[in-house]
């Protein structure tokens, strides 16, 4: 049986919220691994509040945006490196750069990790992962620090109300709302909006509770929001 490939977006806050989340990944891997059987995996990681410190101090110091999205990039390679160790796997060549390594790499492992790859113009490791969605012809997951998509900030706002299902244009209509800026918060970034609209993948925003993302892999009901048609 051919394995099942997913993209999977594992943000910045989760790995490292403050401290490193310990619990929260201990779960995430004991997941992953035993759904391999069935699925290869690969998890693009965000840079979080580390890539947000950087750039506030490039910002401050009224540096390019591109000078502060290459200290956003960095950091989601140091976080992408950090998962790989954490899952017992020392790669000597390196975490992938390029969608070409993923490829590589996926071939030998069933589960990849990576930052965001080449720079290109606004956009966060979230585009990387819906670009590699879009590669490998599967559906997109994104894991973050709230359980879904509201329709405005859960943790400023008590009325805010949760979504479980946003067409594609809507979506990118809510995303484009509001103007890119290197780390930024909003669940996905304005270029993975237009991503997922344009090849019409089917996205999932989930929360800290896996057991809804093993649902998803299960093709269970989970609590999260959808993304489609």
């Amino acid at each position: 049986m051919k394995k099942v490939v997913l993209v999977l977006s594992l943000g910045g806050s989760l790995i490292i919220p403050g401290e490193i989340d310990f619990k929260f990944l201990k779960e995430f891997k004991k997941v992953l691994l035993r759904n391999t059987k069935s699925h290869k995996f690969i998890v693009v990681c965000g840079g979080g509040n580390i890539a947000r410190k950087y750039i506030y101090a490039l910002k401050k110091e009224k540096l390019s945006e591109k000078l502060q999205s290459f200290a956003g990039i960095s950091a989601t390679r140091m976080n992408a490196r950090f998962m790989t160790y954490f899952f017992n796997k020392d790669p000597g060549h390196g975490i992938p750069h390029t969608k070409k390594t993923v490829k590589k790499y996926l071939k030998k492992n069933d589960v990849v990790f990576c930052g965001a790859l080449e720079y290109k113009p606004e956009q966060t490791s979230d585009s990387t992962a819906a670009e590699l969605a879009r590669i490998f012809k599967t559906d997109f997951i994104n894991l973050t620090d709230v359980s879904g998509l509201y329709n405005k900030n859960p943790k400023e706002y008590k009325d805010a109300k949760f979504i479980p299902k946003i067409s594609w244009k809507k979506f990118h209509e809510l995303a484009n709302e509001s103007k890119y800026e290197p780390g930024q918060h909003f669940v996905l970034d304005q270029t993975a909006a237009e991503i997922i609209m344009k090849n019409k993948i089917n996205t999932y925003i989930l929360g800290k509770d896996l057991k809804q993302m093993e649902n998803v892999f299960r093709k269970k009901e989970f609590k999260g929001t959808l993304i489609g048609q």
